[in-house]
């Protein structure tokens, strides 16, 4: 496994191209999750997003590999997997959200009276 995210992650060096690795899709030995896991270890950035269940992601101690686990509502892990990309995507702004925040932010400007447009 060690060596598929090497590759991954040279690829992605090369040629900007991600790869996403699902570990519940692999038939692992018992333990052996634990133990890629334990391999990859913690590196800095953690976050957690609360959108239709709780995930969090968490960059590996190999920048450019991330661990991103998603959790049903007993906090039981229902999907992981490791991203080997620059940014996932869960963390990346949507363009219709951003829109959407463009909007709301142009409206309560009006309603407390601020049209500064420059900031």
């Amino acid at each position: 496994m060690l060596h598929e995210i090497r590759h991954s992650l040279n690829r992605l060096i090369e040629t900007g191209e991600s790869s996403v690795i699902d570990l519940r899709s692999i038939p692992l030995a018992p333990g052996e999750e634990e133990k890629i896991l334990t391999a990859l270890g913690r590196g800095e950035l953690r976050a957690e997003l609360d959108a239709l269940g709780k995930s969090e992601i968490i960059e590996t101690q190999y920048a450019g590999v991330w661990l991103i686990s998603h959790y049903n509502e007993n906090e039981e892990i229902i999907g992981r997997f490791i991203e080997v990309t620059v940014m996932p995507d869960i963390l990346c702004s949507q363009s219709a959200d951003m829109i959407d925040a463009s909007q709301r932010l142009a409206e309560a400007l009006q309603d407390t009276g601020g049209n500064n447009e420059g900031g």
